[in-house]
């Protein structure tokens, strides 16, 4: 099958809800391929637009090159073309590149270029390394802007001038004025994501300033729920959106702000409590304790 062209993985991801499967381990820490293929086809038969292969939420962070490569491969194997697989992508410049072209020979359609490890940087040098990042690979690009890794609406125009498969601007800083002056400047050059930690929450305004999707999280255990979310907040349905924010979307932050690293931990938490379970998550991160999981099956339960 012919190769799907940056401008066209554009398009497909931004037309509808995005997924962003956890990437499940035995009790000792290993990639569990089976039951994550089994996930991403229950989840398949839900409709997402696509699918973020070992992403935020699929705990990149903790992935050797090969267990990547491992997990875009079984991915890509398991959609079977239904739609895009967005792969993760990070670390510094060199290393960025290896599994930028990782993620291509796996077969993925895009990748979703994460902050560099730990340190700041001055725009000249984020603007050099994402740069570096697009011309390993002929994948369509998402530039995430969140954290050590935030950029302007004039760095991201140079940015967009110099690499062409650029195509896609996710957002996790949350600043509503700069998300209208890249919008204001960039239009339809690229495709706009909501990427806060529980995107439901910002997916109203986000949708005024021209993101018109997001990857949900939550798509993981209650992808009916997710997917309800999202046609409300296309149609602007206010009422049904904060009714939803209401009774789940805001007790589940309530849970997911008691720690650090809850983002991650309360997802795997909730397809335990769905009876789909993903094992635990690797270190630094942490499972939720018997009270919060208890918490959150209770939250859950009420919505099924």
């Amino acid at each position: 099958m012919t190769p799907m062209s940056a401008e066209e993985f554009a398009k497909k991801i931004g037309a509808g809800l995005l997924s962003f499967p956890v990437t499940h381990f035995t009790e000792a820490g290993a990639f569990d391929e089976g039951p994550y293929r089994e996930h991403l086809e229950w989840l398949l038969q839900h409709k997402p637009a696509g699918l973020f292969a070992a992403g935020g939420t699929g705990e990149f962070f903790s992935l050797t090159l090969q267990e990547f490569s491992t997990v875009v491969s079984a991915a890509v194997a398991q959609t079977d073309h239904r739609v895009p697989v967005v792969a993760g992508c990070g670390y510094g410049t060199a290393m960025a590149k290896q599994f930028a072209q990782a993620a291509e020979a796996a077969g993925a359609d895009g990748i979703l270029l994460l902050p560099p490890y730990l340190l700041n940087a001055e725009p000249a040098g984020i603007m050099a390394h994402v740069e570096a990042v697009c011309a390993s690979t002929s994948l369509g690009v998402i530039f995430y802007n969140r954290d050590n890794a935030i950029i302007n609406e004039v760095t991201l125009e140079q940015l967009c001038a110099r690499c062409p498969n650029l195509v896609g601007f996710k957002d996790g800083y949350g600043d509503i004025e700069l998300m209208t002056r890249i919008y204001a400047r960039m239009g339809d050059r690229l495709t706009y994501i909501g990427g806060l930690p529980t995107a439901e929450t910002f997916a109203l305004p986000y949708l005024e300033m021209g993101v018109t999707t997001y990857s949900s999280a939550i798509f993981n255990f209650l992808p009916q729920f997710a997917q309800s979310f999202y046609a409300a907040v296309r149609r602007r349905d206010h009422e049904e959106v904060f009714q939803q924010l209401r009774d789940f979307v805001l007790p589940y932050i309530d849970i997911r702000n008691r720690r650090k690293g809850y983002a991650v931990s309360i997802v795997k938490a909730g397809m335990r409590a769905v009876g789909r379970p993903a094992g635990p998550v690797r270190t630094p991160l942490t499972d939720l304790d018997p009270g919060e999981m208890d918490a959150l099956t209770k939250l859950i339960a009420d919505r099924k």
